[in-house]
């Protein structure tokens, strides 16, 4: 079941720009497991769709 959207526009603004902007690719696959748990993605379907593993985006969307 989908969840609701957590991030406040602001917030959510901030990390799409981090998302565009850093270096570091692990930064950045952070940033996108936020983002698409923020859209209501499970997280067997972030890990899916990243590649890695469903502790990985437990961990970093808890």
């Amino acid at each position: 079941m989908p969840v609701p959207p957590f991030l406040s526009p602001s917030p959510q603004e901030t990390l799409q720009n981090a998302l565009r902007e850093s270096p570091d690719p692990h930064q950045r696959q952070r940033v996108l497991m936020l983002l698409l748990r923020n859209d209501g993605k499970t997280y067997e379907a972030i890990s899916a769709f990243i590649g890695c593993s469903y502790r990985s985006v437990a961990h970093w969307c808890v």
